[in-house]
């Protein structure tokens, strides 16, 4: 098995191999870099490779229960490897994934270790028989029982990592979920605090299409006050109006009966005027005819 990749961020920071730490190179195109070195690639996928198995040994289909239990325990740390690079990732859905992932991990490691110890179990008493069976082969019998002795220590000290695994395991599990917890906490808080703000929002839009409402029906009001009022101001303009079109009309009417009666004034003076040059013309003429006769004959004037 092999580890899930980290997230984009590691990928081009760090080396991804797990202890390693080194800065990736800086690369300006093609696909990001995972290792710092060959080395690092290499040794990474050998962790991550699972032993072949050795043909002839007994134990779960023909492996030997230690050889099982390594296996086991190998792809247990690549697991938590995995699961520590995607500890990164905050999003509640990946960390469940995560947990459920690392759980299953754990119940087979479990079960792998059950088993191993089952056939540890098979390979004591198969070691039991072999020594009573071959009583006669003493040497064989003693290196028999130093090597049972020893795969049993090997498979207490295989008991022992594992069950460290399974409290490493369960610490960062529980790590896992109480981040976990204070992230979808985090987001409930700020949740509710944009429905806070959203609902102060929705109260002041509301006050202010109430106000704007009032605002309309004052201008409104006000609207209808001055077209009252330049209806009265028309009104009086036009009586206004019509007033000093009565008063106008009547000036003219008396301006007009004083021109008449002035130029009939004017006519009777010119009349009487033409009376009297026509009574001049006449006296000088009656004038101007006694002279004349006078200078004839003395003849008295007449008298005027």
């Amino acid at each position: 098995m092999t580890s899930q990749p980290a997230s984009a961020d590691d990928q081009t920071a760090i080396c991804k191999r797990p202890g390693c730490g080194t800065l990736l190179p800086a690369q300006a195109r093609g696909r990001n870099r995972q290792f710092c070195s060959t080395d690092c690639a290499r040794r990474y996928h050998n962790d991550a490779r699972v032993p072949a198995t050795a043909p002839g040994t007994p134990g779960i289909g023909g492996q030997d229960p230690l050889t099982a239990l390594d296996t086991v325990i190998r792809q247990a740390a690549v697991l938590i490897r995995a699961a520590r690079d995607q500890a990164a990732s905050l999003d509640p859905a990946a960390v469940r994934v995560q947990i459920a992932d690392a759980e299953a991990a754990r119940r087979r490691a479990e079960a792998a270790a059950v088993t191993a110890q089952a056939h540890a179990a098979e390979a004591s008493e198969e070691t039991a028989t072999l020594a009573e069976a071959l009583t006669a082969a003493r040497d064989d019998t003693a290196a028999a029982q130093a090597a049972a002795q020893a795969a049993a220590e090997a498979a207490q000290a295989a008991a022992a990592e594992l069950e460290q695994l399974r409290r490493d395991t369960t610490a960062q599990i529980t790590a896992i979920q109480a981040q976990a917890g204070q992230q979808i906490t985090h987001a409930r808080t700020r949740a509710d605090q944009r429905a806070r703000e959203r609902d102060d929002a929705l109260a002041a839009a509301r006050d202010a299409r109430h106000a704007a409402d009032a605002e309309i029906s004052r201008a409104r009001q006000g609207e209808a006050d001055a077209r009252t009022e330049t209806d009265r101001v028309r009104a009086d303009a036009a009586r206004e109006r019509d007033t000093l079109r009565e008063h106008h009309q009547a000036g003219l009417a008396a301006a007009r009966a004083l021109t008449d009666a002035e130029r009939a004034r004017a006519e009777r003076a010119e009349a009487q005027l033409e009376a009297e040059r026509a009574d001049r013309r006449t006296l000088t003429s009656h004038l101007t005819a006694t002279t004349s006769s006078s200078n004839g004959q003395a003849q008295p004037p007449p008298s005027p």
